[in-house]
């Protein structure tokens, strides 16, 4: 849909462009910048910083709150204007202590110095004074000075409606304001989860990264005994000769620092949301991450691991060489001397036991052209579909649901979509931890927009305390209560019948099948109410867009499969599919897990989801890969699940894992080191040397995402692009490239020389990648799959119809299937587990930065308050869980997170173990591990206390202090505050 234009005078000159735009973005489309240091355009008009005054039909007015529309005539010469912007400014500057030349912010992006230079401002009219409090540098990322403060608000909207932490807020009402955290805490002490948006947005240095202090610059690193009299200095030599020759100074100093920051593009390495931004480097120092605007998945958004969690990059325990067993021992090799053993020791593999004795585990976190080549190699040269990734662990179970429904693998929209929603729906996702970009956008939403939240979780995390309706259902119960949904909605008239009849098969058989799903019987087994049953439907069934979204706490249970396909049943039965606003949406954990999937890493699919059984595909694949289809197998290969099993039984002889801690994430992780250790030949592929590496006979080095470009898929089926920030560090080298060069060595020589030729290659194959060039993902575009041949994206799903022979969805009958595991009276408690917002994973790349352990130090149990009354346990006592495999001591926390007899344990703390408890019970569908359904004994340990396992300065102990954003209409009540351009005889205090 085209935008609506119009046409607006400027200082006497006609601009025409978008209406109903903001006035600053609409003239810096035509490169005239109207003066502005608050406004930013992913905040809007926060109204503080008095910088932009305009004139229209002769009346003053702030040019940030006035958008484009025909027939607007504004002023920004006339005398009145133009002083009221140089008194706001001087206002600033008596806040600010400008000292441009030897501060670390002065690097291009302060947007407080840009401004006082393309102002000309002639001198600081107001004196600097100091404000009584001192720089807060408890927080082990950034720093505030206060000094440096100029009380614009951006922190505090980004916090209070961006990342809606609600951690920041601003008293204008103090004698002299700051911004405060949790209303007057520290940093370290406060809420404050380090997402570093308050910093991205921060217009100067009050705000500024602990890793841009002190050598961003030139002059920045002396010691402060010297900084400071030099500072003094330079501030009286301004008071003689003016301001004009020391902005120079400054200038000239900005443009000394451009040529040595390099910034590039990339898209974090962590979780699916898919956040990108700029990396700011200095060699091969990582000075910071900035957002932008407009990074399509995150816009200035970020985590704490996204934003400060690079140290992984340039760890001393980096792997720089292959490394080769010799005698139980490893050794450095040569690359020639690796790639050789590795070719040899899988083809002898292949021809000796055949082709099924070889397993591949591609990585989720490597690109896509990395998944494809895996596959490729897995295919073509060794002849076998047991390829697979860690999908298989969380992914499968709800893929499997949507195919079985409505023919995708992949959320049904996009982010934007989940902001658009009247209802969001969160089950079994801990979204403000594990997907905590995303779930910004939702709080947002319920904060600003009313939007209704339905959180469905037997854990209280951040997204149940601030949910509508909050249902704690027993542990693998959630097939009952969705499938008592739908039968709800069809007896009281919520069913959307003209969508089912149009769009949905099945839906008598499948409407006969709800008969067992009674609220009675819901009630019983789920251990919800039927007043809550009730409440809930009538508010998914009352709503015009309902959105799902479901995560770990589904997928990880023996029927999690079946779970996933009553969550996309009642999305059908409410024609919650194919308008904007609806759908189902699956998060995907791993950065890149989607596009692991999408590109073929997969027992049972090519690239693109056609599968290895249909005849037309295998032959069409065949053909563009040079060979006879007979030379690729049609039979279903193995997943990682299962491979690990075949290797225990001595079917599997070899396996090649890139990327992966399967070691530490496989459950049972005692049969898979047994499985490993019975393998003939193992390969790892990898930064650093992994627990699963320590099984290896050859590790080969590769690289993280930010040392080769390539392409990731993000949750929301986004593809974009990263580039490479710095070079491979030693001799590591990308999985790309180590790919191609293995390939060759076993008379397979693709000659890649760049990731865009496999993605050329792909895109030629497979229909649903048909469109994806290079060049339509350059600078921030994307593309959202499947992608037409002429670049046409897909944002949202079926708006035609669905990808099946009569473009109609399925409305899939299920069973209730009692859990594979449960409690009794031995096992008479359940564990649960999954992610915390700190670490990733087996804390390969998040447990290498030493701020990232100050929020959690240790591992640990949570311990509801009722459980702890009844066993006398203690904060910090320690304790000993025993499942029916084995037994792990950990320290106990506290928490109503937990209640009565389910148990929770973080998964990232690799001495503990969790998967030393978990078993190898699974879904029969998609073979995922029931992670979720652990029985487990407790016995207290007598021992002495365990330190508080979660810190007293942990974030979760913050006491937010939620407001409605920037209180500028405070500031302007204060009798100190008169309009410029009237003078203001103490700016400081406001």
């Amino acid at each position: 849909m085209s935008k609506v234009t119009c046409t607006i005078i400027y200082d006497g000159q006609p601009l025409t462009g978008a209406a109903d735009e903001p006035l600053i973005d609409f003239l810096d489309a035509h490169d005239i910048d109207l003066p502005h240091v608050c406004y930013h355009p992913s905040l809007g008009p926060l109204q503080t910083c008095d910088t932009c005054w305009v004139e229209v039909d002769g009346e003053l007015k702030r040019g940030c709150t006035l958008r484009s529309a025909d027939g607007l005539t504004v002023s920004s010469q006339e005398q009145r204007a133009r002083a009221a912007r140089e008194e706001g400014m001087d206002r600033l500057l008596g806040k600010h202590e400008l000292y441009c030349s030897v501060c670390e912010h002065n690097t291009g992006d302060c947007t407080l110095h840009n401004t006082v230079a393309s102002m000309d401002i002639p001198i600081q009219r107001y004196k600097f004074r100091r404000k009584p409090y001192e720089k807060d540098d408890s927080g082990p990322f950034y720093t505030y000075d206060p000094d440096q403060c100029i009380l614009c608000g951006r922190c505090v909207e980004a916090c209070q409606n961006v990342e809606v932490n609600e951690t920041l807020s601003i008293d204008y009402s103090m004698e002299n304001p700051r911004v405060l955290w949790d209303g007057g805490m520290s940093i370290n002490d406060s809420s404050c989860v380090d997402c570093g948006h308050c910093v991205t947005v921060c217009p100067c240095n009050a705000l500024l990264e602990k890793t841009m202090q002190p050598d961003a610059g030139p002059f920045t690193a002396m010691p402060q005994d010297l900084k400071r009299p030099m500072i003094e200095i330079v501030k009286r030599l301004e008071e003689t000769i003016g301001a004009p020759p020391i902005t120079g100074l400054s200038n000239m100093d900005m443009y000394w620092r451009q040529p040595e920051i390099k910034r590039t593009k990339t898209v974090c390495t962590y979780c699916g949301v898919g956040c990108a931004f700029e990396m700011w480097t200095r060699d091969r120092h990582i000075l910071k991450v900035q957002p932008v605007a407009a990074a399509p998945a995150n816009g200035i958004s970020t985590c704490v691991k996204g934003k400060f969690a690079w140290d992984f990059v340039n760890s001393e325990k980096r792997l720089t060489m292959p490394l080769i067993r010799d005698n139980g021992r490893f050794r450095e090799a040569s690359w020639d001397e690796a790639l050789d053993k590795v070719a040899k020791g899988l083809l002898h593999a292949r021809d000796t036991y055949g082709a099924d004795s070889v397993g591949f585990i591609g990585s989720s976190k490597a690109s896509n052209e990395e998944a494809y080549l895996t596959q490729k190699i897995a295919r073509l040269i060794i002849g076998t579909n047991s390829v697979d990734n860690s999908s298989r662990y969380c992914q499968n179970p709800a893929t499997k649901g949507l195919f079985r429904t409505v023919g995708y693998g992949g959320d049904a929209g996009s982010i934007e979509d989940l902001e658009k929603a009247e209802v969001v729906v969160i089950v079994g996702s801990n979204t403000a931890e594990n997907h905590p970009v995303i779930a910004s956008r939702i709080k947002a939403a319920k904060k600003r927009r009313g939007q209704k939240l339905i959180v469905v979780d037997p854990r209280k995390h951040e997204m149940a305390e601030r949910a509508d309706i909050f249902l704690r259902p027993n542990i693998s119960t959630d097939l009952i209560w969705a499938s008592a949904l739908s039968r709800y909605m069809f007896e009281h008239g919520y069913a959307d019948l003209t969508f089912l009849d149009q769009h949905v098969n099945q839906v008598e058989a499948y409407r006969q099948s709800l008969e067992p799903f009674t609220l009675a019987f819901a009630e019983e087994k789920t251990g919800i109410s039927r007043q809550a049953l009730i409440d809930t439907a009538e508010m998914i069934g009352t709503a015009q867009s309902v959105c799902l979204v479901w995560a770990m706490g589904i997928t990880q249970h023996s029927h999690g499969a079946d779970i996933s396909t009553a969550l996309s049943n009642l999305l059908l039965v409410t024609g919650n599919y194919g308008k904007p606003g609806t759908g189902g949406y699956p998060m995907r954990g791993h950065n890149n897990v989607q596009g692991a999937s999408d590109f073929g890493c997969l027992r049972n699919m090519y690239p693109g989801y056609e599968k290895v059984t249909d005849d037309d595909a295998r032959a069409r694949w065949a053909k563009a890969w040079g060979v006879d289809k007979e030379q690729l197998s049609d039979k279903i290969g193995e997943g990682n699940f299962l491979m690990v099993q075949s290797a225990q039984q001595d079917r599997i002889k070899a396996m090649y894992v890139i990327g992966e801690e399967t070691a530490f994430a496989d459950a049972d992780s005692h049969n898979v080191h047994t499985a490993f250790e019975e393998l003939d030949f193992m390969v790892v592929q990898d930064m650093f040397l992994s627990r699963t590496a320590e099984f290896a006979d050859v590790v080969l080095p590769g690289c993280p995402s930010v040392e080769k470009d390539g392409t990731f898929v993000n949750t929301e089926r986004r593809i974009q692009r990263f580039h490479e920030v710095m070079a491979p560090l030693g001799d590591s080298r990308p999985d790309w490239a180590i790919l191609t060069e293995l390939a060759a060595r076993m008379g397979h020589d693709w000659g890649y020389t760049h990731p865009s030729q496999i993605m050329a290659e792909c895109a030629r194959i497979a229909p649903m990648f048909a469109g994806v060039t290079y060049e339509r993902l350059e600078g921030w575009k994307s593309l959202q799959w499947p992608v037409a041949a002429d670049g046409t994206d897909t944002p949202l799903l079926y708006t035609d119809g669905f990808p099946t022979e009569d473009g109609k969805a399925t409305l899939f009958p299920l069973e209730w299937k009692e859990p594979d595991e449960e409690a009794d009276d031995e096992y008479d408690l359940m564990l649960d587990n999954g992610r915390m917002l700190e670490h990733f994973q087996g804390t390969n790349q998040s447990g290498r930065t030493a701020e990232i352990w100050h929020q959690t130090p240790y591992g640990f149990i949570e311990v509801s308050p009722q459980l702890a009354a009844e066993r006398g346990i203690e904060e910090g006592t320690w304790v000993r869980l025993t499942s029916r495999r084995d037994s792990v001591e950990m320290p106990a926390v506290i928490t109503d997170r937990v209640d009565g007899k389910t148990l929770f344990v973080p998964i990232h703390h690799g001495k503990i173990g969790i998967n030393a408890l978990t078993g190898e019970h699974h879904d029969p569908d998609v073979h995922t591990p029931a992670y979720k359904e652990t029985a487990v004994k407790l016995e207290v340990l007598d021992r002495e206390r365990h330190a508080p396992p979660l810190p007293a300065h942990n974030f979760r102990f913050g006491r937010r202090t939620p407001t409605d954003g920037v209180p500028v209409e405070v500031k302007w009540m204060r009798q100190e505050y008169v309009e410029p351009p009237a003078h203001q005889p103490r700016p400081e205090k406001l």
